[in-house]
């Protein structure tokens, strides 16, 4: 009985644990939606892939600039609200994620230890739609407002 007891408590806990990976909406290939987005630059093909890297997250982003040149960001770290480098993006040195609920994230981007990008990234409901709502500071101390919406690939 007691063998019995420890293969299902095991079995439970296994089953725990995959579905807790497998309900992560962060992760997954999302492609930005140019229709329904406003304020967004030129950018055409921008691909993001968000995938597991042991214990953090990575995410890849790639893209075609207005004047047709491709470029390619990535960043790597926790979704605890610390922040952590980002290679390739001329306009932020770190980004940091932090959890406001299940489908939710508020991110901070510094540019020289400044913060120059605030806002939220909302998951819909279904897990298709991935919605970055965002604060910019350009260079020039101008702000816009931007909602970037991704569609899951």
């Amino acid at each position: 009985m007691r063998i019995r007891t420890g293969w299902l408590t095991l079995a439970a806990a296994f089953a725990a644990v995959v579905v807790c990976f497998a309900a992560d909406v962060n992760l997954g290939t999302w492609k930005l939606n140019n229709v329904k987005s406003k304020n967004v630059s030129d950018e055409n093909n921008f691909t993001m892939v968000i995938a597991a890297a042991g214990d953090s997250v990575k995410i890849s982003e790639d893209g075609i600039d207005d004047k047709g040149k491709p470029w390619h960001d990535e960043w790597t770290g926790k979704f605890d609200g610390k922040d952590y480098p980002v290679r390739g993006d001329p306009d932020n040195d770190t980004r940091a994620y932090k959890p406001v609920n299940d489908h939710t994230l508020a991110i901070a981007a510094k540019k020289g230890g400044k913060i120059v990008e605030t806002g939220r990234v909302v998951y819909s409901a279904d897990g298709k739609t991935r919605t970055v709502t965002d604060a910019v500071t350009n260079a020039n101390g101008t702000k816009t407002r931007v909602t970037e919406v991704f569609d899951k690939q």
